[in-house]
């Protein structure tokens, strides 16, 4: 059989894989939630979602970094990587031991996508499907919901020395904007750097801190409150900005409470 990932390579399988490595943890907590937990053999020490899975699977590493004999004695049928949490090394090594899946989301749409793409390639379809489903109704009730509410311009950081926020061409942008989160970076791309010692932001409405990937608290809005003196300071969950897969669903609840909390 052959496939396409969402990087439109042609991906080779003989027969529905039954085991399993993912390099990214929004997709493992994705095939757990596919009912392919017992599949999974390898994950990252990132995956945290379901908190049991590092105790049934083998860490091999980071999303960066991974230790490439662990991976080759698993033994695994396919690896799933994602085009920005892992490198081009980490691929091509991958495939050098089996088939290798790279997802590339960058909106709601490439989530669905990647969804119906496992459950093909895991002969899971109806349990996808079912995901899917619950991710298209959450997402329809939260339009309703936003679509008379004021946009606002936002600011969200993921980063600290150097300061780093979200810019165009993101998963987390385009989720800022469907929140009408109005993106104060937009016109750049990916994750910039800022400056914030030769710099005030009088005109920005709102900054969103996250808890991911640099782990954000309290002590950092002191920090920021006087380059962003207009500002409401937030700290949000990262997770819900930020991962994909069946996370989704419940993350749309996450945005209206979010909202409702700025009125």
């Amino acid at each position: 059989m052959e496939f396409k990932d969402q990087l439109n390579r042609v991906i080779t399988i003989h027969k529905t894989p039954l085991r399993i490595i993912s390099l990214v943890p929004s997709q493992t907590e994705l095939l757990c939630d596919l009912g392919l937990e017992s599949s999974l053999v390898g994950v990252t020490k990132f995956c945290v979602h379901p908190n049991y899975i590092k105790r049934k699977a083998t860490i091999v590493g980071g999303t960066k970094q991974i230790h490439f004999d662990k991976i080759e004695a698993l033994k695994p049928d396919i690896i799933l990587c994602n085009k920005e949490e892992n490198t081009k090394e980490i691929v091509a090594f991958c495939e050098k031991i089996c088939a290798v899946h790279v997802s590339d989301v960058t909106n709601i749409e490439d989530s669905i996508q990647l969804i119906k793409q496992y459950g093909t390639i895991f002969n899971v379809s109806q349990k996808a499907n079912f995901i899917t489903q619950q991710i298209k109704s959450e997402f329809e009730c939260f339009n309703a919901f936003i679509k008379d509410k004021m946009k606002l311009k936002t600011v969200y950081f993921i980063w600290k020395s150097p300061w780093m926020v979200v810019g165009n061409h993101t998963f987390i942008n385009s989720l800022l904007n469907l929140c009408h989160f109005s993106n104060y970076f937009e016109a750049f791309d990916r994750y910039p750097e800022i400056d914030l010692d030769n710099h005030t932001y009088d005109d920005v409405d709102l900054v969103l801190l996250s808890s991911e990937p640099y782990p954000f608290k309290e002590r950092h809005k002191i920090d920021l409150q006087e380059k962003f003196p207009n500002a409401k300071l937030l700290i949000v969950d990262g997770e819900m900005f930020s991962w994909y897969g069946s996370r989704l669903i419940k993350a749309f609840r996450y945005f209206t409470s979010l909202r409702l909390n700025l009125l």
